[in-house]
């Protein structure tokens, strides 16, 4: 694929233009297709119950303007060009935490060393994702600046260590989240995060 004019690929979602406004950091997002790209192909591996309440399958992320962008960044994600088009963008960007993936999931343990790739090169910035692939990740040393959230409603969530590793649990309501001593991410992404949160258990309200 080649990269001819310039691809939108750090965008931000409502919740972290609200999170960047409220903490006084510039957070950005990058997406792919939410569970298939438009050829059929897993971009959400390990995907489970979570595909029924996925926020990256309705609202605005399935409007007709916004898939083509995710099918577009995804294919070049596949490619050579990936890290150093993204290394452009954050330099042109010039984020202070950049979460990886508010659509779709490490589809390959080659794109997941694209992102520890960039996060080596850019050692400033904090890189963080949710992510079901919790094998893949937990066979992976990451980088300081990296951190990762487990989803606790994936095909591996077996796999989480709920006393030590980092993870989410979708509630139905903020009462129950406190009830069960989670923090809640629901608003402020950023809390989910080691930098912001030293309770490793993330609260989420169901859409």
């Amino acid at each position: 694929m080649t990269v001819g004019k310039y691809m939108n690929l750090l965008t931000q979602n409502s919740k972290l233009k609200k999170t960047s406004k409220e903490l006084g950091v510039k957070v950005y997002n990058f997406g792919i297709p939410a569970y298939k790209s438009a050829s059929g192909k897993m971009t959400c591996p390990f995907a489970d119950e979570c595909v029924k309440f996925c926020y990256a399958k309705k609202g605005a992320y399935i409007w007709s303007n916004v898939q083509p962008a995710f099918e577009k960044r995804y294919q070049l994600s596949l490619t050579d060009q990936f890290v150093e088009a993204m290394s452009k963008e954050i330099l042109k960007k010039q984020p202070d935490f950049v979460r990886v993936h508010d659509s779709g999931d490490y589809y390959s343990p080659k794109y997941l060393q694209k992102w520890i790739d960039l996060a080596v090169m850019h050692h400033a910035v904090k890189f963080y994702s949710y992510t079901n692939c919790v094998k893949m990740l937990k066979d992976t040393e990451l980088p300081d600046n990296y951190d990762i959230i487990f989803s606790d409603s994936g095909k591996q969530k077996h796999l989480i260590n709920r006393k030590i590793d980092r993870h989410t649990k979708i509630f139905d309501n903020y009462q129950e989240l406190l009830d069960n001593d989670y923090i809640n991410a629901s608003q402020i992404d950023l809390y989910a995060t080691k930098w912001f949160n030293k309770n490793n258990k993330v609260g989420l309200i169901k859409h």
